[in-house]
């Protein structure tokens, strides 16, 4: 019995705007030197998603219910909110993202296409509450298989080096820079939003299992993470690897503009029109995934909900203002990757707390491996974190 679907939602925020900014600038910048951070990124995403969704099939509750159950009023409210501020920075990246799709693509202003991607993530919005789960995880799946067409005929026209990828494979960090994008590539990877999310879509699915269908739904569940995983992984890493080939010490590539543009120079403008399609479908795709995230926290920790269309155009205004007021929407991505970084502990600390604790998981509790894998990657994650913000401040 196959569960696929729930983790090629949470997949999509992997390959979110924030993820085409970063991974082309390291593959522009230093070429294949930190393929390994993608490497390991992945890896460490593909565990924390499937804890995630074992909180959903062995609770029967997303993880925000788990947490809220465990704190007072005070300390729900307070939770909620850095919470939710996440998800909304996160989906300020991702309409960002769709509108520079947009402008670069049909030369709109980036206001009207920040509003265009706003109400698109709205209408998929509407097709999950009419009709269902299942439907709404097979637009989005489809919608996940168009974002890496463009990347991988780029790398057909532009092949890397394969010494390069082998080299590249080897840790290293030779200076500030590359400490920096190493931070913003492995720290904004596990995205706090889709940890609680993945909870809910595996819950929604099939609420709390049963002894023997658990151990079933666990093991489809590995399957249907390890796929997601390695498609979100192979997309980001063809990102690096197009960058490192075709873009490797062009000028003007710190911007996502400035990439689309040298790619049409560089390799053709078809392989820049499919880079443009992809970062539109990444950033429809994403912030729909954003606002559903930014729904299930709320219900989670607060008990109440409001409507898609209030939630949809609440969320969007910061995004909106950004644009309308000029301020430089690469800037903003990165600005909202910092602000993004905050959540992280937030969620792998309760994750790990809530998956290792007997009277919650019974059987299904982490063992000692897990317990210790999670700590290390919650360690690093927050130190990476930490550096990207000081460094970010620095300069």
């Amino acid at each position: 019995m196959l569960l696929l679907g729930p983790a090629f939602v949470a997949a999509v925020a992997y390959v979110d705007p924030g993820n085409f900014a970063a991974n082309f600038s390291a593959g522009a910048q230093y070429g294949y030197a930190l393929l390994w951070v993608l490497v390991v990124a992945n890896l460490m995403a593909s565990l924390v998603q499937y804890l995630s969704a074992k909180v959903g099939l062995v609770t029967g509750m997303s993880l925000p219910e788990v947490i809220a159950k465990k704190l007072g009023r005070k300390s729900r409210i307070a939770y909620w909110l850095q919470a939710e501020a996440v998800a909304v920075s996160t989906d300020l990246a991702e309409v960002i993202g769709g509108a520079i799709a947009l402008n670069i693509l049909f030369g709109l202003p980036l206001i009207a296409g920040a509003l265009i991607t706003g109400a698109v993530s709205l209408a998929l919005l509407f097709i999950y509450t009419r009709r269902g789960q299942k439907t709404f995880e097979r637009i989005i799946v489809g919608l996940l298989l168009i974002i890496p067409i463009g990347f991988f005929a780029g790398l057909f026209m532009q092949p890397p080096d394969t010494a390069g990828i082998v080299a590249g494979l080897v840790p290293q960090l030779r200076n500030a820079d590359m400490v920096l994008l190493a931070a913003a590539m492995l720290g904004a990877t596990v995205m706090p939003h889709v940890v609680y999310l993945h909870s809910a879509l595996s819950r929604d699915r099939h609420g709390k299992s049963e002894k023997l269908e658990l151990k079933k739904l666990l093991k489809a569940t590995k399957i249907d993470v390890g796929l997601a995983m390695m498609l979100a992984g192979s997309v980001n890493i063809s990102m690096l690897l197009l960058a490192a080939s075709a873009l490797g010490g062009e000028p003007g590539t710190d911007s996502l503009e400035g990439i689309f543009a040298a790619l049409g120079s560089n390799i053709s403008p078809i392989i820049a029109g499919l880079f443009g399609l992809s970062l539109l479908v990444s950033g429809f795709a994403s912030t729909t995934v954003g606002a559903h995230a930014g729904a299930v926290i709320m219900e989670g920790m607060l008990k109440r909900s409001i409507p898609l269309l209030v939630r949809r155009i609440i969320t969007i205004i910061p995004a909106v203002i950004i644009v309308g007021f000029g301020i430089d929407p690469t800037q903003a991505l990165i600005i909202s990757q910092v602000i993004l970084s905050f959540g992280i502990p937030f969620a792998l600390i309760p994750l790990l707390l809530v998956t290792s604790n007997n009277k919650i998981m019974g059987e299904q509790r982490n063992s000692r491996v897990i317990i210790g894998l999670l700590s290390a990657i919650t360690g690093v994650i927050v130190l990476l974190n930490l550096a990207l913000i000081w460094l970010t401040l620095a300069g």
